[in-house]
């Protein structure tokens, strides 16, 4: 249960570099370098709802089982299938352009998505 909450980013890494690969407009980008992304999670034994709000006021919500397929979608609004995994504590699925996991390190939530060398690591605080 560490990943349930509500959590606001405080530091991101890699941001623009990674959304221009990932094909995320330049409008977007801009509104989104300095957001505070808020991301709220219930979580009951294996199952999950993960919500973020994004700084369109876009609100994507993806609601999964560990090791069970799941239909899921992006923030450009792309819906796909993708079984999310929990190994060690964290979370781990493939995103149609890139991997992405999560983990809880000390009272942060931490995420990085990878696609290729471009790697974006973005930590929040719980609120």
């Amino acid at each position: 249960m560490a990943f349930a909450g509500k959590w606001e980013t405080e530091t991101q890494e890699g941001y623009d570099e990674f959304c221009k690969l990932v094909g995320i407009p330049a409008d977007i980008i801009e509104k989104g370098r300095d957001y505070k992304l808020i991301t709220e999670i219930t979580q009951n034994d294996n199952e999950f709802c993960w919500i973020q709000v994004y700084p369109t006021n876009a609100t994507v919500t993806n609601k999964f089982t560990i090791d069970k397929e799941a239909d899921m979608e992006t923030i450009g609004g792309k819906k796909f299938k993708a079984t999310v995994h929990m190994e060690g504590g964290k979370l781990s699925c493939t995103f149609p352009n890139y991997q992405h996991t999560s983990e809880i390190c000390g009272d942060k939530l931490v995420e990085t998505s990878t696609a290729g060398s471009v790697v974006l690591k973005r930590t929040s605080k719980k609120i």
